[in-house]
């Protein structure tokens, strides 16, 4: 479960888990305090010199609290490199993915979690959103590398359709990194990058077409973002059926599924992606409900006495098994995946 936690301005950036150990949060919340002029671009105030005074003393302290075996889960630990230290060596990107892989291995190895382990994994969360946030944090005042005429400071995350770069910070993150060469750059300057959008989603094709994929998505957004909302709060309480969509079952499919998935909720973009291809296989709830009831036990038959048809009346076996066999397997429950 996850919490805003109170400061000192009405809204909050950084997400601090509820179980976080203490003096971590503690240290966040002074972190995000001071952070407002410091950003990974800045020379005058590089945010990893932030969290090299702020974080790592609190983190250090932490760790110096649990037995040696946590140290193999938090880069840099027991090495004598601070958690900053990593992030310049790495960048804060990579950084974020290789703690988020080191907390899955952690969640794979504990089989019976102590509180001591589940505030570990609330203080891991809440370390690798914060390393996101820095690396997504734009500078208070910024420009364009010299040359590209594009404003910086304009809305450039994730596609709303969708869990890649827009189009405008896939441009962005190519040009912060130089890995684009004067040609590249002159025709993508000649494009208008879409900072709402990702190419795959860009409302019209190059040759000023609709596009079709756009289309289909923008028609399903409602429903992306309800099936968002559900694997988001599924992850943040793993430990129980809690997609909070209103439906006993439905809750118990999304439970059942991330039971066997090693997402958490600071995997953003795979989490937006499983939820678009949820939609576009048309893994209606329906279709959820009919597999909890067979991971249950129950026979196509007794599951179409169960489930009612858009006329309000028992579905046949035969559509049933229909239903059935029209799930991708990614979507199939437990030992479903290997039964079909």
């Amino acid at each position: 479960m996850i919490c805003d936690c109170a400061c000192k301005r009405p809204k909050r950036t950084i997400v601090i888990w509820e179980g976080c150990a203490p003096i971590v949060t503690e240290a966040i919340q002074r972190f995000e305090e001071r952070w407002h002029p410091y950003s990974a671009s800045s020379r005058r105030y590089p945010i990893v010199r932030l969290i090299e005074e702020v974080i790592d003393p609190a983190l250090a302290t932490y760790m110096d609290t649990l037995p040696g075996s946590y140290a193999n889960y938090v880069p840099g630990t027991g090495t004598g490199l601070g958690f900053s230290a990593i992030i310049r060596m790495v960048g804060l990107e990579a950084m974020e993915r290789m703690q988020r892989q080191l907390l899955r291995q952690f969640i794979k190895t504990v089989e019976h979690k102590t509180t001591t382990d589940e505030n570990f994994i609330a203080t891991l969360e809440s370390l690798t959103g914060l390393v996101w946030d820095c690396a997504c944090k734009r500078p208070k005042r910024s420009s364009s590398t010299k040359g590209v005429n594009l404003n910086a400071q304009r809305k450039h995350d994730f596609c709303e359709l969708c869990g890649n770069q827009t189009e405008f910070a896939a441009f962005m993150s190519t040009v912060a990194g130089q890995h684009i060469n004067d040609v590249e750059l002159e025709d993508r300057k000649k494009l208008e990058l879409s900072h709402q959008y990702c190419e795959e989603h860009r409302p019209k094709l190059a040759n000023g077409d609709w596009n079709p994929t756009y289309r289909q998505a923008k028609r399903s957004l409602t429903q992306f973002n309800i099936e968002l909302s559900r694997l988001t709060h599924q992850c943040a309480n793993r430990s129980k059926p809690h997609a909070m969509s209103g439906d006993e079952l439905i809750d118990s499919y999304f439970f059942q599924l991330m039971l066997r998935l090693t997402l958490q909720s600071a995997d953003k973009a795979e989490l937006r992606n499983l939820a678009r291809r949820m939609v576009n296989c048309k893994l209606s709830d329906t279709k959820k409900k009919m597999l909890v009831l067979k991971q249950s036990g129950f026979s196509q038959t007794e599951i179409g006495k169960r489930i009612l048809n858009a006329k309000q009346q028992p579905m046949t076996r035969q559509a049933v098994s229909k239903a059935l066999g029209s799930i991708r397997e990614e979507f199939l429950l437990g030992s479903e995946n290997f039964s079909r």
